[in-house]
C-alpha cells in the first residue's frame, strides 16, 4: 500500500533529489536515456550510481509520512482492486464513491491517488530536508543490580554495580622492555615515568637528581625555561637526550601457518635469533608460509641444532596499550613491591573500547587530550570518582568530551556555525549538511560520521570526517539533540 501511494504521490524520487548534489560533486552520477511516454521522445536523466534509499536515515521519515496520510479509504480501495476487475463489481456504489473521492486521472490518463494536500511533494521535500537525526548516546557505564543470596539466617541482599559492556579483551599479555630505536629528548614532554626507563645508569642518576631538586614535579623540572637556566649536566656537558627502554606487551604464539602467515607477523617476534631462524626457514621454502611452518615435529626449526634446541613457540609484541589485571604476589599471597615501593603489575589485557576522550586547553593555549577506556571509567565509578575528570592535575582548562554518538557541527568554507543560531528550528536545513556524530575514538584519532548516513563503510568525502590531533577539534561545536531531532543545548552537557 505504501509503495503504491509513494509512487502516486510522487514521493518516490525525493530522497534521490536530496542526495544528488553531493554525489554529483564526487562524480558518482551518470546519465541514462529514458522514454517520455507522453511525447514518445528520448531524454537524458541524471541518476546516482548504485543508489539505495537505505543509505539515508530519512527514508524512514518518508515511509512514516506516507503512512500518516493513509486513510481507511485507501486501504479499502486497494484491497478491492481485484473485485473491481470483475464486471459485476465494476459499478459497485461504495467502491465507485471511494474511487471518485480519493483518485483522479493524471495527464497520461492513468488513475492515481490524489495528493493529500496541495504542493504535497514540495512540502514533504522541504520538511525532510530539515530533519536532524537523533542517536542514543552511550553514556551509561554501570547498572545497579540487587544480588540475592540465601544463607542459614535468610536472604542476604547486596547492591552490585554491573558493567554495561566488555571490560577487556580475552587475550592476556605479559610485559617486557626493549631499547627504543631513537633517543628521547629531555623537554617539557619528558615524563617522570620515563626517568626509570633510562638505559645508562649515569644519565639516569643525573636526571633523577635534577627531578628531586624540583620536588619530583616533571612539569617544572623539564620545562623549557627551567632547563635553560638550570641544565642537566653530565661530564661537563648539558644532557639533552637519553636512550630509554620502551615497555611492550607480549604474548606467546605457537609457530604454525595460522599465527605466522605474513612477514608482518614474523617482524613482531621479540627475540632476534628466533626471528632470523623463521625468516631463514621461510626463505628455504621459497616464501611459502604453509609448508615452512607446518609439521614442526618432523621438520623442526633449529635455534641451536648442536644443543637440540628447536623453536616451537615465539614471543611476539601485542597491543600498544593495556591495563594490569593482577599484581604479583609471593607464595603466601602477599603483594610484591618494586624498588620504588609500587605494586608490580602482571597479566595485562587490552581494554578494548574507549568510553570518552576529554579535551583540555593547556597554559599555552594548545588543546590536549585524555583518553579514558571503558575499563578505567568503570573503576572510577566503583571508586565513586567522577568519570569525566574536569579538574585536571596540571591545571588545564576542561573544554568538552567526545563519546560515541555525540553530535558536533563542523565549519566549512561557506558555513560558520558561530554566525547562526544553532537552537533555531528554521536553521536546521543549514545545519544538517555539517552535522556529524562520533563513530569511534582513539588516541589522536577521532572518526565522525554524517548524521544521515546509515553505513560506516562508505567513506565518501561528505559521509565522514577524520581528525588526527586535539588541536584539530578547536573549531567544531558540540550540540545536544533530543529525541525528536531538535538541538536543545550547545557545548558540553
Amino acid at each position: 500500500i505504501t509503495d503504491k501511494l509513494r509512487e502516486d504521490w510522487d514521493l518516490i524520487n525525493v530522497m534521490k533529489e536530496l542526495n544528488l548534489p553531493k554525489y554529483r560533486v564526487l562524480g558518482l552520477t551518470e546519465f541514462e536515456e529514458r522514454l517520455d511516454k507522453g511525447t514518445e521522445t528520448l531524454f537524458k536523466h541524471e541518476v546516482i550510481k548504485e543508489w539505495t534509499k537505505r543509505n539515508d536515515h530519512r527514508h524512514h521519515a518518508m515511509d512514516a509520512l506516507t503512512v500518516a496520510f493513509t486513510t481507511h479509504n485507501h486501504i479499502q480501495y486497494i484491497n478491492n482492486l481485484n473485485a473491481r476487475r470483475d464486471t459485476t463489481q465494476d459499478n459497485h456504489p461504495i467502491i465507485k464513491n471511494i474511487a471518485n473521492h480519493i483518485t483522479e486521472f493524471n495527464p497520461k490518463g492513468k488513475r492515481v491517488f490524489k495528493a493529500p494536500m496541495n504542493s504535497f511533494r514540495e512540502s514533504a521535500k522541504e520538511h525532510i530536508e530539515t530533519i536532524l537525526v537523533s542517536f542514543k548516546n552511550k553514556n551509561k557505564v554501570v547498572t545497579k543490580n540487587i544480588n540475592t543470596t540465601k544463607t542459614k539466617k535468610g536472604e542476604y541482599r547486596k547492591i552490585q554495580l554491573t558493567p554495561r559492556g566488555q571490560l577487556h579483551k580475552e587475550t592476556i599479555y605479559g610485559k617486557s622492555k626493549r631499547p627504543m630505536d631513537k633517543p628521547v629528548k629531555i623537554n617539557s614532554r619528558f615524563s617522570a615515568e620515563q626517568t626509570s626507563l633510562i638505559i645508562n645508569h649515569q644519565e639516569k642518576a643525573a636526571v633523577l637528581n635534577h627531578l628531586e631538586k624540583y620536588d619530583n614535579n616533571a612539569d617544572k623540572a623539564f620545562d623549557t625555561k627551567t632547563l635553560k637556566n638550570d641544565p642537566i649536566v653530565l661530564n661537563d656537558e648539558p644532557l639533552k637526550e637519553v636512550k630509554v627502554f620502551e615497555e611492550v606487551f607480549t604474548i606467546r604464539k605457537d609457530v604454525n601457518p595460522e599465527n605466522f602467515k605474513t612477514l608482518k607477523h614474523i617482524d613482531k617476534i621479540v627475540d632476534e635469533g628466533v626471528k632470523e631462524a623463521l625468516k631463514k626457514r621461510l626463505s628455504d621454502h621459497k616464501g611459502d608460509f604453509k609448508t615452512a611452518f607446518s609439521d614442526l615435529e618432523k621438520y623442526p626449526i633449529w635455534l641451536n641444532e648442536a644443543k637440540n634446541i628447536s623453536i616451537k613457540r615465539a614471543t611476539i609484541t601485542g597491543v600498544s596499550n593495556a591495563e594490569p589485571l593482577h599484581y604479583a604476589k609471593d607464595h603466601l599471597g602477599n603483594i610484591i613491591y618494586d624498588n620504588n615501593g609500587k605494586e608490580m603489575p602482571v597479566d595485562f589485557a587490552s581494554t578494548g573500547n574507549n568510553h570518552h576522550v576529554a579535551i583540555y586547553e593547556d597554559k599555552n593555549g594548545n588543546l590536549q587530550e585524555k583518553v579514558v577506556s571503558f575499563y578505567e571509567a568503570v573503576i572510577r565509578k566503583n571508586q565513586e570518582h567522577p568519570i569525566i575528570q574536569k579538574q585536571h592535575p596540571k591545571g588545564w582548562k576542561f573544554l568538552f568530551t567526545m563519546k560515541q554518538n555525540e553530535m558536533f557541527v563542523f565549519p566549512s568554507e561557506d558555513f560558520d556555525p558561530t554566525e547562526i543560531d544553532l537552537l533555531a528550528t528554521n536553521n536546521t536545513n543549514l545545519i544538517s549538511p555539517h552535522l556529524f556524530r562520533i563513530q569511534k575514538i582513539g588516541s589522536k584519532d577521532y572518526w565522525f560520521r554524517h548524521h544521515l548516513e546509515t553505513e560506516v563503510t562508505n567513506n565518501l568525502d561528505f559521509t565522514y570526517r577524520r581528525l588526527r590531533n586535539p588541536n584539530s577539534v578547536s573549531k567544531i561545536i558540540k550540540v545536544r539533540i533530543n529525541h525528536i531531532g531538535e538541538i536543545v543545548q550547545i557545548g558540553e552537557y
